[in-house]
């Protein structure tokens, strides 16, 4: 699938600490796209490298996957796309499968689509028994509370712009990608999940690599599920 006629399409790709693989994934993506990579005080040459490769690259010092999503959402509001895409700059994903990832919106599927990282689409290894676990588990919970669908809380997905515009936004950390899964529940927005390749990332996690990564991760993904559900947004 090609993007010349689709919709105005954007990236953000929020990183920290990849210079060794943020020009394999900028490459990797349809050249029609538009490409934003969020630095978040990364101390190699991810900056340089993102640069050389073509993206714009901003700089957002304060700490949070939450913080550099949101600065590249402002650095689009004068001139917003159509679709917004989000992946990670460790090349685990697969950013040639973007059209696989937007085609639900653009066929009026959908308006907000995850990418699944199912087992059999899965590299071996590239996902730790704890994140395992821990999708597991956040996903039962949203079935529970919401009779959500949803099998994954995977990073490269999709949406709309006027509806992410909608949802107000506002975790800086861990919670984003729960956040939005929950007000597109609360707010009964089509969604999808499309499965997708995953393979191990290069470079060493900032979160799932380090035990209080992976427990304040943990923390604030369940927190949350828990508090928003008895809480009063629409």
């Amino acid at each position: 699938m090609q993007l010349k006629n689709a919709p105005k399409i954007a990236v953000i790709i929020p990183v920290f600490n990849e210079a060794q693989s943020i020009e394999k994934v900028i490459r990797a993506l349809p050249s029609e796209a538009q490409v934003i990579v969020v630095d978040n005080g990364s101390t190699d040459k991810t900056f340089q490298k993102a640069t050389a490769a073509g993206a714009t690259v901003l700089k957002e010092a304060k700490k949070g996957y939450g913080h550099a999503c949101l600065k590249g959402i402002a650095s689009l509001q004068k001139n917003p796309p159509e679709i917004l895409v989000f992946l990670d700059g460790d090349f685990s994903d697969y950013p040639e499968d973007l059209p696989t990832i937007i085609a639900p919106i653009l066929n009026q599927q959908a308006d907000f689509v995850v990418g699944a990282r199912t087992a059999v689409l899965r590299e071996k290894g590239a996902l730790t028994p704890q994140q395992i676990f821990g999708n597991g588990l956040a996903c039962w919970l949203m079935r529970l509370l919401y009779k959500s669908r949803f099998t994954d809380l995977g990073p490269f997905r999709a949406i709309r712009w006027e509806v992410l515009d909608s949802l107000e936004m506002k975790d800086k950390t861990y919670g984003w990608t729960i956040e939005m899964q929950l007000k597109v529940l609360r707010r009964k927005i089509p969604y999808l999940e499309v499965p997708v390749r995953y393979r191990k990332r290069i470079g060493v996690s900032k979160v799932s690599g380090t035990l209080i990564g992976t427990l304040m991760a943990g923390y604030k993904i369940l927190g949350w599920i828990g508090t928003f559900y008895f809480s009063k947004w629409k």
